[in-house]
C-alpha cells in the first residue's frame, strides 16, 4: 500500500509558513493573530483547540481562546470582528446551541472566517485544502479520474465536492445511503473520499483495485478514534491510500494557519495591522 502521509507534508508547509510569518513581522509589523471560540467545556475539544495554539506557537502566531457562554457567543463575534489586530475567527464546533450554528458562522466577518464556513467566504476550509493539497502533494491526478465523496457535511463533503466540481473534477457525492447500496455503486469509483463518521462503512468489497481512499472520518469506538473504512480496506496492498493517524488530520491544521497568515497578509493592504 502507498501511503499518503499528511504529517510529512504538513512538516514541509510548516517551514514554509513560519518563514511567511517572520516576513510579516519583520518587514510589515504585522504580528498575525487568530481568535478561537469556544461554547463548549469538553476535553475532546480542549484537544484539538490546544493543537491549534501548538502549532501557532511553532510559528509564531498568536492563539488566542475565548471560552464563553452561548449567551455571549454574539456579542464575542461581534467585538473580534472590529478589533483589528485579530486577522482570523473561528467558531470551534459544535456548540452548546447546534441550532445556532448557520447563524454564527455567518457572523464572522468574512475577511476573518478563516474556516470559510460564511456563505460567501473567500477561503477554502481546511479540510478540503488540505485534502487537495494530499493529491498534489503525492501526485495523486485527479485528471478523467472517477470521483466519490461519502458524505456531504459542511466541513468537508460539500465544500471538497464545490471545490473539485469548480476545477473540472468528475464528482459524485453519496449522502444518506445504506452500506449495502455504497458497496454496490462504490466499486466502480477510481477515488474514494470519505468523510460520514460511521465505523466500517466501507468494506473491501467496495473498493476497485488501485483505488485511492482518502479516510476524513473521525469517530470514537471503544475509546479509539477510528474512520470509516474497514481494517480489510488496510490491509490491501494494491491501494493508495491515508494511514490511520497522521493523513488528513494534520494537513488539516496546517490548512487553517496557512488561511490566517492570508488574511494577516491582507490586512496590509487595508493598512490593518
Amino acid at each position: 500500500m502507498k501511503l499518503l502521509n499528511g504529517k510529512e507534508l504538513a512538516d514541509f508547509v510548516k517551514e514554509r509558513q513560519a518563514k511567511q510569518v517572520r516576513n510579516l513581522r519583520q518587514e510589515w509589523k504585522v504580528l498575525p493573530k487568530l481568535a478561537i471560540i469556544q461554547t463548549i467545556d469538553n476535553p475532546v475539544i480542549d484537544t484539538y483547540v490546544r493543537l491549534k495554539q501548538a502549532y501557532g506557537d511553532d510559528i509564531l502566531v498568536d492563539v488566542d481562546i475565548h471560552k464563553v457562554d452561548q449567551t455571549e457567543l454574539f456579542s464575542t463575534i461581534e467585538t473580534l470582528n472590529h478589533d483589528e489586530s485579530v486577522h482570523g475567527v473561528i467558531i470551534q464546533l459544535p456548540l452548546a446551541d447546534a441550532s445556532a450554528t448557520e447563524r454564527a458562522v455567518n457572523a464572522v466577518a468574512l475577511s476573518k472566517d478563516v474556516d470559510g464556513l460564511a456563505t460567501g467566504s473567500p477561503f477554502t476550509p481546511a479540510t478540503p485544502m488540505a485534502i487537495d493539497w494530499l493529491m498534489a502533494g503525492y501526485n495523486v491526478n485527479l485528471v478523467g479520474k472517477k470521483i466519490a465523496i461519502v458524505g456531504n457535511g459542511r466541513l468537508v463533503g460539500a465544500p471538497l465536492s464545490a471545490l473539485w466540481r469548480a476545477q473540472g473534477r468528475d464528482v459524485t457525492v453519496f449522502d444518506s445511503v445504506s452500506s449495502e447500496e455504497l458497496s454496490s455503486k462504490l466499486r466502480e469509483f477510481d477515488v474514494i473520499v470519505t468523510a460520514v463518521g460511521k465505523p466500517r462503512l466501507i468494506d473491501s468489497d467496495s473498493v476497485k483495485i488501485g483505488a485511492v481512499i482518502v479516510d476524513a472520518a473521525t469517530s470514537s469506538e471503544n475509546g479509539k478514534i477510528v474512520g470509516d473504512v474497514t481494517e480489510e480496506v488496510r490491509q490491501r496492498d494494491d491501494l493508495t491510500m491515508t494511514p490511520e493517524k497522521g493523513g488528513v488530520g494534520p494537513l488539516t491544521v496546517t490548512s487553517l494557519f496557512d488561511n490566517v497568515i492570508t488574511a494577516a497578509r491582507a490586512s496590509i493592504q487595508k493598512g490593518v495591522s
